[in-house]
């Protein structure tokens, strides 16, 4: 059967390695006519200099040859490029040097003579193969770059010192204790350890224990055979077996009840753990990290929490410190923000005004950088007819928290009319307005915070154009 050349098939390229010329000519005529880009070496070492020049995404080669062995080829290519298959020809099918061949590394073995649809099958499924491993490789380097070290943001003092503390725990396995108020960053912190560190290949499993009921917690976390208990129709694998190599975070970990406590620390001392309704015991080995925004140890003093399970998780702790304790870290976070969300909307603005940037310095964010975040994201969408963020677009809350004080610091000894003192402040003010919208009736009323409505109101009460 003749199979159809593929114009797809040009992109891929194959190296043959034989030491008889004629088997690599017939190998190349085959892979020619299926579309394959084709590469012929007769020497093996020949063959290992063009891998310093050329990428191939799969090399076919035989066992047997005089100047370096099919399986000395394969283990320098595995050592180069470990995502590059490679498919061995050999005589005999069941020789020792074939086993120790699959061991290495070698996807599958063809034994001679074979048949031209067997090779281009076992080629096709080779490739693909290959091109699965180099896909999982792209979306590992992606997912460091995305959460490795160098993506968090800050240069203030605070910030630089948790930089050193991640860098001295990201090799090791020890436990982890991050504490902070909500959106401070904290899972952002686990990642980071996670993906500096020499597991990062492995999983890395978040798991928001405030978000799961009490009455399924236990089962989420260690896994439950079928019949367990009412509901459990199927037999599932928890998070700790999930995680198993890799970290384990477990946020908001002051939310886990006293019970279950007790089964997360024999965990942590023993590194096993069984699945509910199921006696038999699995081994893990895997990296705990806990978080919370509350005061763990004042939890530990009413009993809420167990004493010895906090010492077991508080072997490194960070604190992250709340955004208004770190207002020099703003400006590269509106930054960060900015450029993420313009390209999510597809937006083009370079930057916040003076007095947005200072507006947003001001606020004292309740909800951290999750809020600054929200802001960023809010402003993008809403901005209109100007190439930045202006401080009319911010949220209200923003404009007032960021609003100077407006005060009479010394009250004459025979008092004031408050109602002239207002009226002239509202006046002077609604005419500052008017002057920097340039009669932008909207605008005007935009910069005082106030509805359209509203600042009419004003303009008609006090004989304003």
């Amino acid at each position: 059967m003749k199979k159809e050349q593929n114009s797809d098939n040009r992109n891929l390229h194959i190296m043959v390695v034989d030491n008889e010329q004629s088997m690599c000519e017939f190998l190349e005529i085959i892979l020619l006519r299926a579309g394959y880009r084709t590469s012929c070496f007769t020497d093996a070492f020949a063959a290992v200099a063009s891998l310093e020049r050329e990428s191939y995404d799969l090399i076919i080669s035989d066992l047997k040859m005089p100047s370096m062995s099919g399986l000395e080829l394969l283990r320098t290519v595995k050592k180069k490029t470990p995502s590059t298959e490679i498919i061995m020809i050999t005589a005999f099918a069941s020789t020792t040097t074939v086993i120790e061949a699959m061991k290495n590394g070698a996807f599958d073995y063809i034994t001679k003579p074979f048949k031209v649809d067997e090779i281009l099958l076992t080629v096709e499924k080779a490739l693909k193969n290959s091109q699965l491993q180099r896909e999982n490789l792209r979306l590992r380097q992606e997912l460091e770059k995305r959460f490795g070290f160098d993506n968090l943001i800050g240069k203030s003092p605070g910030m630089m010192a948790i930089y050193e503390v991640i860098k001295q725990v990201a090799p090791t396995k020890t436990n982890v204790l991050i504490c902070g108020e909500s959106g401070t960053g904290k899972e952002l912190v686990a990642r980071a350890i996670h993906f500096s560190g020499p597991h990062k290949e492995k999983p890395f499993v978040a798991v928001n224990c405030a978000a799961i009921p009490e009455h399924l917690i236990e089962s989420e976390l260690f896994g439950h055979t079928k019949g367990a208990f009412t509901g459990a129709v199927s037999n599932t694998e928890g998070y700790l077996a999930a995680a198993d190599g890799g970290t384990l975070f477990l946020d908001e970990i002051a939310e886990i009840p006293p019970a279950l406590q007790v089964k997360i620390l024999r965990v942590i001392q023993e590194k096993r753990f069984q699945k509910v309704g199921n006696p038999k015991e699995i081994s893990v080995d895997l990296q705990f990290i806990a978080a919370t925004n509350r005061d763990l140890q004042a939890a530990v003093s009413s009993g809420e929490f167990r004493q010895d399970l906090f010492y077991r998780l508080n072997v490194i702790r960070i604190d992250l410190p709340p955004l208004r304790q770190r207002p020099e870290d703003i400006p590269l976070l509106l930054k960060h923000f900015l450029q993420q969300y313009c390209l999510e909307h597809n937006r083009s603005l370079n930057g916040f005004s003076p007095e947005a940037t200072q507006a947003l310095i001001s606020y004292d964010y309740p909800g951290n950088i999750r809020e600054l975040e929200n802001i960023v994201e809010r402003c993008v969408v809403l901005e209109s007819g100007s190439d930045v963020i202006t401080q009319a677009t911010l949220p209200e809350v923003v404009r007032k928290k960021s609003a100077p004080g407006l005060t009479i610091n010394i009250l004459p000894p025979d008092g004031i009319d408050l109602e002239t003192v207002v009226a002239n402040l509202e006046t002077d003010l609604i005419e500052q307005a008017l002057k920097q919208s340039q009669g932008n009736k909207t605008r005007a009323a935009e910069l005082l915070g106030l509805s359209f409505r509203s600042f009419r109101y004003r303009l008609d009460k006090y004989g304003l154009k």
